[in-house]
């Protein structure tokens, strides 16, 4: 088994660009860390730096004890499943898993042993005499990492290796790669765009946005603390809603001012605004859908005093246990997760209020956040 460490680790290609930039990470040993991003954050590049397929331009690479900057792959003691598959059609389920120990020169007995294991744990033992044409998108996955599992490395790379599959098998993969986990208690490094891969596998995700670290943290302290503006938009779908606002004082407190709405805060904000010297300055907030309340919700939630907005519905979503009404406030488009019971459809006007202790503020010039 096996850490890993990152260094002041930057990739620049030969035009130029630079698409990891001054990366510092330390990943534990047994760990699942997701590194997550939009298309051309770095987060693939850096995940093929570690495998030994993508030179390190400058800093360190550690896995374990040992300095890889310039040890070949092979040499590295990882395993890389890929977003293809990468099997080889000629070959049965058994060969393609058994390829590598062949390679490496392992007698008959102890690949046969290796594999009948991982087949027993994938569920693959009654496909083993099966080629990849003959099998589903889900099975061929679980062949591609059954033939990285009978290596036994100390690090597992996982490059997207769900995207290809349909929402209800991408369910199911994730299930499993978490137990695969446990099971193997080994460390695994997995890139993936899509942040509910991210949220459901991560022990700590690693959020990147043109090659720079963002944060590195728990699911659940990426979705509630998100350190920036882009954090908090990037995790959370439908994603957070935004909007510029003047922060006012006023006799009863300190107020957000946005387009012609007024939004008193609370004990908590009202101080970080203050110390911050923010009064009289123009801030960003976020408030994620789901904290968003109409009509009678409002009530129930307490919120009526000064927090309710009128607004007409621009479409009606139903997603089954949830509805999203989107709406607009002056020129954002807002989202509210509101009760599937809700009557309200698009064209009508209903009313909205915030759960102001659940709000976000961000400056606006840096975006890093002033409150939760």
């Amino acid at each position: 088994m096996a850490s890993i460490s990152f260094k002041n680790v930057r990739k620049t290609y030969d035009n130029g660009v630079e698409v990891v930039k001054g990366f510092h990470l330390d990943v534990a040993d047994k760990e699942f860390i997701v590194l997550v991003g939009a298309s051309g954050c770095g987060k693939s590049t850096t995940l093929r730096m570690i495998a030994g397929l993508e030179d390190i331009t400058s800093g360190e690479l550690w896995i374990g004890d040992k300095l890889v900057n310039n040890i070949p792959p092979k040499d590295r003691d990882i395993a890389m499943v890929f977003q293809s598959y990468a099997l080889y059609p000629h070959m049965t389920v058994y060969d393609n898993m058994a390829f590598a120990l062949k390679l490496a020169g392992e007698s008959k007995a102890v690949i046969d042993e290796k594999v009948k294991e991982a087949a027993e744990i994938l569920g693959l033992t009654p496909y083993l005499d099966r080629k990849p044409k003959a099998l589903s998108g889900g099975q061929r996955q679980r062949v591609a990492l059954g033939r990285a599992m009978v290596r036994k490395p100390a690090v597992f790379l996982l490059d997207e290796p769900l995207s290809n599959l349909d929402a209800k098998l991408r369910t199911e993969m994730r299930s499993q790669l978490a137990h695969l986990h446990k099971k193997l208690e080994t460390t695994f490094v997995y890139v993936t765009h899509d942040q509910t891969e991210a949220m459901t596998l991560g022990t700590r995700i690693v959020v990147m946005n043109a090659g720079i670290i963002q944060q590195v943290d728990t699911p659940r302290n990426l979705y509630t603390k998100p350190v920036n503006k882009f954090v908090a938009g990037f995790i959370g779908s439908p994603t957070m809603n935004f909007s510029n606002a003047l922060v006012a004082e006023k006799e009863d407190g300190l107020y957000l001012e946005f387009e012609g709405h007024s939004v008193k805060l609370n004990a908590e904000k009202t101080k970080a605004l203050k110390d911050g010297g923010y009064v009289g300055k123009e801030v960003i907030f976020g408030i994620r859908p789901e904290d968003v309340y109409e009509d009678e919700d409002v009530v129930k939630a307490g919120l009526e005093e000064k927090r309710v907005i009128e607004a007409e519905v621009d479409m009606y979503e139903l997603l089954g246990s949830d509805v999203i009404l989107y709406y607009y406030v002056g020129e954002n488009k807002f989202t509210a997760i509101v009760n599937p019971a809700t009557p309200t459809r698009t064209g009508d006007t209903t009313h909205f209020a915030f759960d102001v202790d659940r709000m976000h503020i961000f400056d606006k010039d840096t975006e890093v956040t002033i409150c939760h």
